[in-house]
C-alpha cells in the first residue's frame, strides 16, 4: 500500500486526474481490501448502498486536487475546471453508452431528477406515474408538483415483493394502458411522465427496467429512470440501446466517487423513420425539455432577452450554476482509474453478486428466515433478508431507533433496515471488502436488535 500511496501523491498533470497505479497490485477481494479502505477497524459495513465509501486512492487524487484549487482559486475554477469536467463526462458517458454531450454532472439522483421534472411544462390534465417504491425523496417531490398549479395528477402503480419481471412487466402494462386510454377531454393533449426505478432503493432489488422504458415508448409517456443504485452495480449498461428519455445514476454509491455526484443523462434523439416521427411528436429534442439546471446559471437565455436566438445548449446550463466544491465531480476520473486498476467491471460485480447470492442464503439460515428473491433474478449486489420481527410490528420511531442503536451504536455494524409488504426486512449491499464471515456477524447483532423489538412491542 505504501508504494501506491507515494505514486497517488505525485503532482498530478495538470488537464487530468488519474490515479496512477503502475507496478502495484491490488490485494484479494475480501477482508484484503480493507487496507484501501479507511473504515474503523472493528466495523462491518453491510450498508455501501446507502452512501458509499470512498477509497483511500481516490481521496488522495481528490485530496491533491482539492490543494491545486486551493492554491490558485481563480485560475482553477475560470480555466482548467471544465477541462477536468468534461473528461469526467466523456469517460462516464462510455461507461454507459451515452454521448459525452448527452451526460452532464449533478449533486446526487434526487437533484437530477427534480431538475427534470421542474423543467416539463405542466398543464391541466398531465399525469405523473410513480411506484409505491418511489424513493422517498422523488415521491415528495412528485407530491410537490401535484400540489402546485397546475396541478398535475400523481398515478400510482403499486409494487409488492417477491414478484417476478414477468409479474411486474404485465402489470407494468396494464398500468400504463389504463392511465393512456383515460383522459376524458385531455386525452390527446396531455402528457403523461412515468418515473421509474433501474433499482429500487427498498427493497434492494433490480427492475426489468429497460423493458419498462420500452413500454413507455410505444404508449407515448415519457420515462424518467431513477438509476441511484444502477452505475457500478450494473454491467453494460447501454443507454444508446435502451434510450429511456432521461437516467441518473449516483457516482458516489456504487462507482466509488467522492460524495455527492452524479451524471444526468439526456439523449438527443434523432428522427430516423417517419413512424420515429409519428412516435416522438413533441419529444424529438429531448435536451429542449431541461430548459434550465438548478440552480438557474448565469449564462440562461431568457425568451424575453433583446437579442435571444433560442435556449442555451444543453450542456452549458450545467457547467457552472454557483461556486460549489467541483472535486466530487471530478472524482469520477479517478474512481474509474481505481476500478479499472481492481480489474474492471465485470470482476468486480461477478465478486460482489455472488456473495450477495451466497451471504443473504447464510444469513437467512442463520436468523430461521428466508431470503427475498431465492432465485436471484431481483439481486445484483444487495439482497434483502427476512428479519425474525412479526409483521404486526408496524414501523414506528421507537422501532427504527432500537434497531439503529442497537447495530452501529452497540454492534457496530450495519445494513439498511425496512418494512415491506407485511414483514420486517434487511438490505445488504455486498462489497469488495466483505467476505462470509460478515454475514455472520451481522446475524449476531441483528438477533439482539430484533430481541429487542419484539421486546419492547409486548410493553
Amino acid at each position: 500500500m505504501t508504494d501506491m500511496k507515494t505514486s497517488l501523491s505525485s503532482e498530478l498533470a495538470p488537464s487530468t486526474l488519474t490515479t496512477d497505479v503502475e507496478g502495484t497490485s491490488p490485494p484479494s477481494f475480501g477482508h484484503a481490501m480493507h487496507r484501501l479502505f479507511e473504515f474503523d477497524p472493528s466495523y462491518v459495513n453491510l450498508n455501501h448502498g446507502s452512501y458509499g465509501s470512498l477509497p483511500m486512492p481516490v481521496r488522495v487524487a481528490c485530496d491533491k486536487l482539492s490543494a491545486r484549487v486551493e492554491a490558485n482559486p481563480d485560475r482553477f475554477m475560470r480555466i482548467d475546471c471544465i477541462h477536468h469536467w468534461n473528461e469526467a463526462r466523456t469517460r462516464v458517458a462510455k461507461l454507459i453508452g451515452a454521448e459525452t454531450d448527452e451526460c452532464v454532472l449533478v449533486n446526487n439522483t434526487s437533484h437530477g431528477i427534480t431538475t427534470v421534472l421542474r423543467n416539463f411544462e405542466w398543464n391541466e390534465g398531465d399525469i405523473i406515474i410513480e411506484a409505491s417504491t418511489t424513493y422517498g425523496a422523488v415521491s415528495r417531490a412528485i407530491r410537490y408538483l401535484g400540489d402546485t398549479s397546475p396541478y398535475p395528477q400523481v398515478s400510482t402503480f403499486h409494487l409488492e415483493f417477491p414478484a417476478s419481471h414477468a409479474e411486474i412487466l404485465e402489470n407494468w402494462r396494464e398500468h400504463v394502458r389504463r392511465v393512456t386510454s383515460e383522459g376524458g377531454d385531455f386525452k390527446q393533449t396531455r402528457k403523461i411522465v412515468a418515473v421509474v426505478d433501474a433499482i429500487v432503493a427498498n427493497p434492494g432489488v433490480r427492475l426489468p427496467w429497460k423493458e419498462m422504458v420500452a413500454i413507455c415508448k410505444d404508449a407515448g409517456v415519457w420515462s424518467v429512470v431513477d438509476a441511484a443504485h444502477a452505475i457500478g452495480q450494473e454491467v453494460d449498461i447501454n443507454l444508446s440501446e435502451a434510450k429511456p428519455d432521461f437516467w441518473v445514476s449516483n457516482c458516489h454509491k456504487w462507482l466509488f466517487a467522492k460524495r455527492g455526484c452524479a451524471v444526468l443523462y439526456v439523449p438527443r434523439r434523432y428522427i430516423q423513420t417517419l413512424l420515429d416521427y409519428i412516435r416522438l411528436m413533441r419529444r424529438i429534442r429531448n435536451q429542449h425539455v431541461v430548459k434550465s439546471s438548478i440552480p438557474t446559471p448565469h449564462n440562461y437565455r431568457s425568451p424575453q432577452d433583446e437579442h435571444y436566438n433560442g435556449p442555451q445548449t444543453f450542456v452549458k446550463l450545467f457547467e457552472w450554476t454557483g461556486t460549489i466544491d467541483y472535486v466530487p465531480f471530478l472524482s469520477i476520473n479517478a474512481a474509474l482509474d481505481f476500478r479499472q486498476w481492481l480489474g474492471g467491471e465485470h470482476k468486480i460485480n461477478e465478486y460482489t453478486h455472488n456473495l450477495a447470492i451466497a451471504g443473504g442464503k447464510h444469513l437467512a439460515n442463520l436468523l430461521g428466515t428466508s431470503v427475498m428473491d431465492p432465485d436471484g433474478d431481483l439481486t445484483l449486489n444487495m439482497v434483502n433478508v427476512e428479519l425474525p420481527i412479526p409483521g404486526d410490528i408496524k414501523y414506528s420511531d421507537e422501532v427504527n431507533s432500537l434497531l439503529l442503536n442497537t447495530l452501529l451504536v452497540e454492534r457496530n455494524t450495519y445494513a439498511a433496515h425496512y418494512y415491506h409488504n407485511g414483514k420486517w426486512w434487511t438490505r445488504c449491499s455486498a462489497q469488495v471488502w466483505n467476505e462470509i464471515s460478515d454475514f455472520e456477524f451481522l446475524a449476531d447483532a441483528l438477533k439482539d436488535a430484533c430481541q429487542k423489538v419484539v421486546k419492547f412491542a409486548k410493553q
